[in-house]
């Protein structure tokens, strides 16, 4: 059982995480995740499959600046805004890791995006599985697993999920 603080301070990392991933505040981004963190997009039929292509895997959080790097400095593409829809946390487990307490969560997501001269549509819909480490700076993601509803991608992923 979990108690309400470790709760809400869960709740309020998907909800920071969903914040800034819409504000386009791409240098708080890396900020979630420990050095060690990873961030993977996959398909759902490869995660059921236990198959470990991923779309994207970022597996520390320097590779995860150099994504942000890339969003700002080098890809070129229609811009675009995005809007999380993410779903209340379900704890799935508390255990004990060598960096301290490890909540394991997972949410439902949706993303909407909306094109500056087009109407909104639904760019990615799926859910979080998340290992989280409380650290000195508070609750930090170890590892995000998004995995996507959907085979087919509308054009690429630019920005995370």
């Amino acid at each position: 059982m979990v108690d309400f603080k470790t709760y809400y301070e869960v709740l309020n990392l998907y909800s920071d995480y969903a914040m800034v991933c819409d504000s386009a505040d791409w240098d708080k981004w890396p900020e979630f995740f420990v050095e060690e963190g990873t961030y993977r997009l996959q398909p759902r039929e490869n995660y059921e499959q236990h198959l470990p292509l991923c779309l994207l895997a970022l597996d520390s959080q320097a590779m995860i600046r150099d994504r942000v790097y890339g969003v700002k400095e080098t890809m070129y593409h229609d811009p675009y805004y995005q809007r999380h829809i993410v779903g209340i946390p379900r704890i799935l487990a508390l255990e004990t890791h060598p960096r301290g307490e490890l909540i394991r969560a997972e949410a439902n997501y949706v993303v909407v995006r909306t094109k500056l001269d087009c109407e909104s549509t639904v760019f990615n819909a799926g859910y979080y599985r998340d290992e989280i480490i409380r650290t000195e700076a508070g609750l930090k993601l170890l590892s995000r697993l998004c995995v996507y509803d959907s085979e087919m991608i509308a054009n690429s992923i630019i920005y995370p999920i």
